[in-house]
């Protein structure tokens, strides 16, 4: 009875927490995730030649657009998805209300303190620069790399 009524919470706070957070990128008011181009596919799970799968979502956006919180939280620290520098090697993990997600691709306006949803979180790096033909994205990653899909 006690593991049936764990299963339970465990349902009801999924159902509550799906779908909650803000709008991520201006211009990209429904979180719509990037399709599949020459580069790949931004799906959580795609398949990345001769890598292993996609460990996050890429959301689509515009080269220079304000890119914004998708939760109230704290800005924890700079998190870079690559080990070499180049134009787009830039990012934030953010904590709070229960999330911890890594945002790639953008030049923050703060590396560290408190955020509010929807609050102005940074811009979009040029993705052509380093990738060309790429569609523009913000990548969004949780920390224990589980599908962070549910939340968009």
């Amino acid at each position: 009875m006690l593991s049936f009524k764990i299963l339970v919470l465990a349902v009801l706070i999924s159902t509550v927490l799906a779908g909650q957070w803000n709008s991520i990128c201006a211009g990209n008011p429904s979180n719509a995730v990037r399709g599949c181009d020459k580069h790949g596919c931004g799906d959580y799970s795609a398949y990345r030649r001769g890598q292993r799968a996609h460990q996050g979502v890429d959301v689509e956006c515009t080269d220079g657009s304000a890119v914004y919180a998708p939760f109230t939280g704290t800005i924890i620290r700079q998190a870079k998805p690559y080990s070499k520098n180049n134009a787009i090697n830039n990012g934030v993990q953010i904590s709070g209300g229960g999330f911890c997600v890594k945002i790639f691709y953008i030049k923050p306006v703060k590396y560290k303190g408190p955020i509010k949803k929807g609050e102005k979180l940074g811009v979009l790096l040029p993705m052509q620069k380093v990738y060309p033909h790429i569609r523009s994205h913000i990548h969004i990653q949780n920390c224990d790399l589980s599908d962070p899909t549910v939340y968009l």
